[in-house]
């Protein structure tokens, strides 16, 4: 099992938990959590048994809905109604049983949580166990992000799924490096430089190398690289009917040459994302970029320390990307359906999804959070008060809506772990690791 396999996006999200509360809020409305909405009814909801319903909420990882006190909140606005949260740590775990929960339709919770990399199969595959949450008294459709909401719908338009939070991406980077190495340090400029093509991103990397301090690279791995610009692209591993087209498809095949020229031309530290080496790369300044959605602003925080405090910053990417996420489902074998329906709303709307964003640093999929001061008006100032709220919700506006198939995730970790790694680790030839990749994408799918 490689390091990224072990620590996939939900892993990320239990490693990340305790250090994304670090947004602060700009303005005089950041002091207090957005408003929450006026219960519809207190209903006092009873069991046949006539004591108040327990909701059930299954999530992975430090999810974030706890540590924000939303359910603390939905049970003073519903006394009759109580929560209780179960949690597995690592989604690989964590999947294969919801899968047979639903498959049985026995051991679920009330609502159960879906990462972005597993949503296009369990909407395909199980979406007939799942309630339509779209049709649920209070959702709005247009409050969301057009492509968010298109993942959780199936091809009967029922959405079964509700977005929580996404990972829109930014180029974090050394204001310090980028001024030795004769670069521009405003986030603006720096924007600039790159601005609406990736191969724009290489040309920067390139004017860095020629002045680099000694010891540094321009960026800190050639499959982060990879990872960003697929991620950015309209189509990647599957087509809009849901064929895998990752051996054919041209978008996928330019990431690729392009990490690979980063690999090649000694432009990246040659680490591997989400190891103990990258982990120390950060904190010996070892390279002077790295692609970030929001929810890794805090893992790097953690690991460049306080000698990093006002040297990283944060500008747009070349192009918008996102990378990670995760949903909310109703199993329509709970017993408490339609008040588990009207939590899992709740959750996702809005509001709610601006005070996750405040207190845990969850980016929301609901694009009308962003009008929100919580999100407008968001700073981090360890990033030399950088307006995250800002950059992130641009970033997220401009996602693409690519097809999400149901081997994503695997499907990114062979092109990475099993592919570009070898072209930036181990010197191995960019055309020769793509046919290893491939090959090995075609075992793990059994093709």
């Amino acid at each position: 099992m490689s390091a990224r396999r072990r620590t996939g996006p939900a892993v990320r999200r239990a490693l990340l938990g305790a250090l994304l509360p670090l947004v602060l809020l700009a303005g005089a409305g950041c002091a207090t959590d957005p408003p929450e909405p006026r219960a519809a009814a207190r209903d006092g909801a009873v069991d046949p048994a006539g004591r108040p319903v327990t909701l059930t909420v299954g999530v992975f990882g430090a999810f974030g809905l706890k540590e924000a006190g939303l359910y603390d909140a939905y049970m003073r606005l519903h006394p009759g109604i109580a929560v209780r949260q179960s949690s597995i740590e690592r989604n690989e775990n964590y999947y294969p049983q919801l899968l047979t929960h639903l498959v049985t339709g026995s051991g679920l919770a009330d609502v159960q949580a879906v990462e972005v990399g597993n949503i296009a199969e369990v909407v395909a595959t199980q979406g007939g166990r799942l309630l339509d949450l779209g049709a649920v008294p209070g959702v709005d459709r247009a409050a969301f992000l057009p492509w968010k909401w298109a993942q959780g719908t199936g091809r009967d338009g029922r959405t079964v799924a509700l977005g929580t939070d996404i990972g829109p991406q930014a180029v974090c980077y050394r204001k310090d490096l980028f001024a030795r190495a004769g670069l521009p340090t405003g986030r603006a400029a720096v924007a600039r430089l790159w601005a609406g093509n990736w191969r724009r991103f290489l040309a920067a990397g390139r004017r860095f190398a020629a002045r680099a301090p000694r010891g540094t690279a321009f960026t800190d791995s050639a499959s982060g690289v990879l990872a960003a610009a697929t991620g950015s692209a309209a189509v990647r591993f599957y087509d809009e009917r849901g064929a895998l087209v990752v051996d054919r498809n041209p978008a996928v095949r330019d990431a690729w040459d392009l990490a690979a020229s980063f690999a090649r031309e000694g432009l990246t530290a040659r680490l591997q994302q989400f190891t103990p080496g990258w982990d120390q790369g950060f904190a010996n300044g070892a390279f002077a970029t790295v692609a970030c959605p929001a929810w890794m602003l805090g893992y790097i925080e953690d690991k460049a320390g306080p000698a990093g405090r006002g040297r990283w910053d944060v500008a747009a990417a070349p192009r918008p990307g996102a990378w990670g996420g995760s949903f909310l489902v109703v199993p329509a074998a709970g017993p408490h359906r339609t008040e588990a329906a009207r939590l899992a709303a709740w959750l996702t709307a809005p509001a709610q999804q601006a005070r996750l964003f405040a207190r845990r640093g969850s980016f929301p999929s609901a694009s009308a959070a962003y009008r929100l001061p919580a999100v407008a008006d968001a700073r981090h100032p360890y990033f030399g008060d950088a307006p995250v709220g800002r950059i992130f919700a641009g970033a997220a506006l401009g996602v693409p809506r690519a097809p999400v198939g149901p081997k994503d995730g695997l499907i990114a970790q062979h092109l990475a772990d099993l592919g570009m790694l070898q072209v930036d680790q181990a010197g191995r030839d960019p055309d020769g690791a793509w046919r290893a990749a491939l090959r090995s994408i075609d075992n793990a799918l059994d093709r």
